[in-house]
């Protein structure tokens, strides 16, 4: 099992920053991957960004050049720069294995003037 832990959300005008957090325990020697995904209203959850136990980063198109991805130890983190009003979302964590998907419980994410 692995528990994930996002936090750092919250409101900011369109153009700001914000950098979340997700402190990850648990087994997480069999991780393989990890990312954020967010969920607006009405919405499917979508990937944000996404990186590989080995290093490799992926990002949404619409988030190329406003997101960095990173890992430090146990905790994943995403800046995120340059926000806009749809990015308005709950931002999830997660960790992945060959077998099951692990989510932390999602953090808000408002952008708006």
């Amino acid at each position: 099992q692995v528990q994930l832990m996002e936090s750092g959300g919250g409101w900011v005008q369109p153009g700001g920053s914000l950098r979340l957090s997700c402190a990850a325990s648990g087994s997480i020697l069999m991780i393989n991957g990890m990312g954020w995904y967010r969920q607006a209203p009405g919405k499917q959850r979508e990937l944000v960004a996404a990186m590989t136990s080995g290093g490799r980063i992926n990002y949404a198109d619409s988030m190329k050049g406003r997101a960095t991805i990173s890992r430090d130890k146990n905790t994943l983190y995403l800046q995120m720069n340059g926000l806009k009003p749809e990015y308005t979302a709950v931002y999830y964590c997660n960790f992945k294995n060959w077998v099951v998907d692990y989510w932390g419980q999602g953090t808000q994410v408002t952008v708006s003037s």
